[in-house]
């Protein structure tokens, strides 16, 4: 049994990457050297060309990284690497968690090692060249120790805690992990803003004058409750710009990257609040995050089943079955099933985009919408002509042709 495991965890694997590679394949069978007629009036040939040269040096970066990865996760799998580590978390301490925190702690730990020259790579040579960086060798190393003791602390305090109720209940266990999740998820997503956020980027109530003048009105008219509106410094790491909404309840926030002041107008600015605020009156975040709890419970639960299974850890080379061993083994096993789920949710999420951009229209912002969607398309070097089945199953948005013209329909 365990034997079959290892093949289908293999075949998952292997399938998935080769998967992937014939996606990125399909998108560069839409590339041309030449200016496609949908797109003249977004892109002038200069910024076509430069859009394409950003689109194949990502595509080279890509294989190389995934190819890597893909090597990387069969050595492990073919040599007994989760097995060695295993073996070597076991050795410093005895206690089942922090075997799991040490074992964690050292994947990740050479993980960073292995992965950082490719993040170096694409940040100073990829994003330089093209104009997006504006990070420096002191914010990206500040990024990456900050990252490290985020994840030890939030990612090793939540695995600890699951490997405590497992340990601790016996058929419950998957129903008292999702409550604790769930709590933990719906206070990240309260307080992202106010507890994460500040620790990599300042974030400041945007000053007085036209812009907030303007969106205070729209959101008076549109019946929103708006304390304050948020600059954060994007531009500190990079020119492309960005807004989101993020809480829930009284802890709802507007943020808005100052790199997006800089390119658009003000009508096209609340234009894009407009969007957002249509996520928030359409309980698009609310489903996002109700869907996101569904999903954590159906997995918790089947992961209840397995996780006592000696046949998980020793499809990984581990006689004794071992939480953090099953873990890994169940990931991947799991992954399938997951990729169906991420396409659902993309679905639903391309759905949310048109009512979102269709709840800006209703207020007479269809035209700066667009403006705006394709200043923003322009500055980022977008793909405005993806493949069809690349969108279906990884894009979260539609493209900006559909977009534009589903504005164009309003």
């Amino acid at each position: 049994m365990a034997q079959t495991i290892f093949y289908l965890i293999l075949i998952i694997i292997v399938f998935d990457f080769v998967f992937e590679q014939w996606l990125d394949y399909l998108n560069t069978t839409r590339w041309s050297e030449k200016l496609p007629d949908e797109l003249k009036g977004i892109y002038n040939e200069e910024e076509y060309a430069r859009s394409q040269a950003y689109k194949k040096a990502n595509r080279k970066f890509g294989m190389l990284t995934s190819a890597f990865s893909f090597i990387l996760i069969l050595a492990m799998l073919l040599f007994d690497g989760f097995a060695i580590v295993d073996s070597w978390a076991s050795s410093i301490t005895s206690h089942y968690i922090l075997v799991a925190l040490v074992f964690f702690g050292i994947i990740g730990i050479v993980s960073n090692i292995l992965t950082t020259p490719f993040e170096i790579y694409d940040t100073f040579v990829i994003e330089e060249k093209f104009g997006f960086n504006k990070s420096t060798p002191k914010i990206f190393i500040s990024d990456k120790v900050k990252g490290w003791l985020l994840g030890a602390i939030l990612g090793g305090g939540i695995l600890a805690l699951i490997m405590w109720i497992w340990n601790s209940t016996e058929g419950y266990f998957w129903l008292i992990a999702w409550g604790a999740v769930t709590l933990i998820s719906v206070f990240m997503s309260m307080f992202y803003s106010e507890l994460i956020v500040p620790l990599f980027n300042k974030q400041k109530p945007l000053g007085n004058g036209e812009l907030k003048d303007a969106i205070f009105k729209f959101a008076e008219e549109a019946g929103f409750r708006l304390k304050n509106i948020y600059v954060i410094d994007g531009s500190k790491r990079s020119t492309k710009a960005n807004a989101y909404f993020t809480g829930l309840g009284p802890k709802k926030r507007i943020v808005l990257f100052d790199t997006l002041i800089e390119d658009l107008e003000t009508d096209e600015i609340v234009a894009v609040l407009a969007h957002e605020i249509g996520h928030y009156k359409k309980k698009h975040t609310l489903t996002g995050l109700l869907l996101g709890i569904v999903q954590t419970g159906i997995m918790l639960y089947i992961f209840s089943l397995l996780v006592s299974s000696p046949y998980l850890s020793q499809a990984l080379g581990v006689e004794q079955a071992k939480f953090h061993i099953g873990l890994i083994a169940f990931g991947i096993l799991y992954s399938p099933l997951s990729f169906i789920m991420g396409i659902g949710m993309n679905i639903i999420s391309r759905k949310n985009e048109y009512q979102a951009d269709a709840y800006a229209a209703q207020f007479g912002f269809a035209n700066e919408l667009g403006r705006a969607l394709k200043k923003l398309s322009v500055k980022s070097l977008s793909n405005l002509t993806p493949h069809p089945l690349y969108v279906f199953f990884h894009y979260s948005h539609p493209t900006l042709l559909q977009r534009l013209r589903h504005l164009d329909a309003k």
